[in-house]
């Protein structure tokens, strides 16, 4: 009964995160209940996986700093306010050593993600692409910012088994 429990937290995240995607990709907005789910449910599930009080101080300064890294992205505009909210609060699942791993994933996905969109919204590209519904037809606009929150959740849900909570299952 504790393993399904410990299990059952540990979706909490891979759960939110996939739902902060979508919820990004059709609509360029990631609600603020999703990352203080995320930060909120954090605590709850480091200690029933009996993660030590050091590691989970570290994860919060991992977040921590991955928060003021994700608002000098907002800052220059590479990122929207819910991107860097989201972004810190997978970060604190994450965690160290595996925030690397994060940060170079969801670095990769962003750069395909834009050359993909790049290319979807291309002249020679959108005509070919059938009418759909309308997020789609948003996301497909050339000018249209790039739903990072898609990023964010392949680097996230990449890195999350090299993560101190996913090893401790």
């Amino acid at each position: 009964m504790i393993h399904l429990l410990q299990t059952l937290l540990l979706l909490v995240f891979p759960a939110l995160v996939i739902f902060a995607g979508l919820r990004d990709a059709t609509t360029y907005i990631i609600p603020n209940w999703i990352s203080l789910a995320l930060v909120a449910a954090f605590p709850v599930a480091a200690l029933a996986l009996g993660l030590p009080l050091p590691t989970i101080a570290l994860q919060f300064g991992i977040g921590a700093a991955a928060l003021v890294l994700g608002f000098a992205m907002y800052a220059v505009r590479w990122i929207g306010g819910g991107d860097a909210k989201l972004f810190a609060a997978a970060a604190l699942w994450i965690g160290w050593p595996a925030a690397v791993t994060y940060l170079g994933l969801t670095g990769i996905a962003g750069g395909v993600l834009a050359v993909a969109l790049l290319g979807i919204r291309s002249a020679y590209v959108r005509p070919f692409i059938p009418s759909g519904p309308r997020w789609l037809a948003r996301l497909i606009e050339p000018g249209e910012s790039v739903p990072y929150g898609v990023a964010i959740a392949a680097g996230a849900l990449a890195a999350f088994p090299a993560s101190a909570l996913f090893a401790r299952l």
